[in-house]
């Protein structure tokens, strides 16, 4: 697999001002490729994750493919200011995601997100449809109880410890459940996903104290489902120890005219676990669905 990317993350960094609730926050996001289509890849809620961080394997095909792309870092990750949310951290990130591309009077835009991102994706495509072009959803998208899988799953218990003792074993502990093949965690994937986590402590510190407000941060987006009209690609690991496949099922149910793609031997990172297949896929996908 070639990782070797024609962009840097200084070279394409941004930040734009929005408003939240009358609060300002200054939010960071990565420009990549000058395509007439957009597309927006949302990352997932774990401790230190950035959108560069979490999709370094995915930019370049989609630029080389002829899209824009843009890495979000939500409010309390990456570069982004932190914020105490005791509402839907999903809607959330919906609208400081509108105001970003109003700022770059972005109209429309497909959307990719993994695990919380994919929660965010659905809640900006329910509250603007108008704005969404084509959806890629990993490991998220709905809240709501699994039929066979005990919740909190084991994954997000290890995430909730991370957040409580930011420390290099409880991040390895999160990471060796985190993904299926853990011989590509290497010691300096380590060290930056941790010096990103401690860069940052008001993050750390806010999640814990949104969570203790309103412990179901992301809603079940189930019984609405059925809204969505943007065609859409679900990719689920079939090993995911976070987010049980179920959900993914709920979805495919749920949305009109979607489609389901299990990978077996993957954990909750498809994009990065599967990166060349999966690439492939959403080019594809993007192009003809």
């Amino acid at each position: 697999m070639n990782t070797q990317l024609s962009f840097n993350e200084a070279e394409t960094s941004h930040f734009v001002d929005v408003e939240e609730n009358g609060q300002h926050l200054r939010i960071h996001y990565n420009d990549c490729g000058s395509g007439k289509e957009t597309v927006v890849m949302l990352h997932g809620s774990g401790p230190g994750a950035t959108g560069w961080a979490n999709f370094s394997r995915n930019i370049d095909p989609l630029v080389m493919a002829g899209y824009r792309v843009l890495l979000l870092d939500c409010p309390g990750w990456g570069k982004s200011d932190s914020i105490v949310n005791t509402g839907s951290r999903a809607d959330l990130n919906a609208r400081v995601l509108k105001q970003v591309i109003d700022h770059l009077d972005i109209e429309k835009v497909h959307l990719l997100g993994n695990s919380m991102g994919g929660h965010s994706a659905v809640a900006f495509t329910l509250s603007w449809p108008e704005r969404t072009g084509k959806l890629v959803l990993m490991g998220g998208g709905t809240g709501g109880m699994s039929l066979f899988t005990p919740m909190p799953t084991e994954g997000i218990k290890r995430l909730q410890a991370l957040y409580r003792e930011p420390n290099i074993d409880n991040l390895k502990a999160m990471m060796d459940i985190f993904v299926f093949d853990t011989r590509d965690l290497t010691d300096t994937l380590f060290k930056t996903r941790l010096d990103n986590m401690l860069a940052h402590r008001d993050h750390l510190e806010n999640f814990i104290k949104s969570s203790e407000a309103n412990p179901k941060q992301f809603p079940d987006f189930t019984p609405r489902l059925n809204e969505i009209s943007a065609p859409t690609l679900i990719i689920w690991g079939r090993n995911d120890r976070f987010v049980p496949m179920d959900a993914g099922l709920r979805l495919l149910s749920g949305i009109p005219g979607s489609q389901l793609h299990i990978f077996r031997d993957c954990g909750h990172w498809a994009q990065w676990e599967h990166a060349d297949t999966f690439n492939r896929m959403v080019v594809d996908f993007l192009a003809h669905a």
